[in-house]
């Protein structure tokens, strides 16, 4: 696996992360991994001990991942969310925009692409987990509250 790309100015959780069900049987874990597919919504009530969620895409055309990251964010979490796996550079945005701010992808990612990719699109239409302001609030403020 490549290096960490990080976007978070706190210190990186320095213990592994563990499967949703080794979680729950290991009172001091802060670390979690969630596979494709399971059922987030069951770690909610323990947000407050977590300190990293990684998630992982196994494929890159998987897209419950993004759920995953959005339902978190929505739910409070404001810790690390790492996405691992077949995470390409052209979706990196659109990962950061669910609320993703790490990643670990398989293969490794060129700086200069990345900050190309990210630099690509400087308005949002959507709300969304990363707090951007749409474009048409910006243009219609006073249509923002309405």
């Amino acid at each position: 696996m490549s290096d960490t790309l990080r976007f978070r100015d706190d210190e990186a959780a320095d213990e592994p992360a563990v499967s949703l069900d080794a979680f729950f049987d290991q009172p001091e874990a802060d670390s979690v991994r969630i596979e494709a597919g399971e059922d987030v919504t069951v770690l909610f009530p323990h947000l407050s001990r977590v300190r990293l969620v990684e998630i992982d895409f196994p494929r890159f055309r998987d897209g419950r991942g993004f759920s995953t990251a959005r339902m978190l964010r929505e739910a409070g979490y404001t810790g690390e969310l790492k996405a691992t796996g077949d995470v390409l550079v052209d979706l990196v945005w659109f990962m950061r925009r669910c609320g993703f701010d790490s990643f670990a992808p398989d293969v490794a990612i060129d700086p200069a692409v990345l900050e190309a990719s990210l630099a690509r699109y400087p308005n949002v239409y959507q709300n969304a987990a990363d707090g951007a302001v749409p474009i048409w609030k910006l243009r219609h403020p006073d249509l923002a509250n309405g």
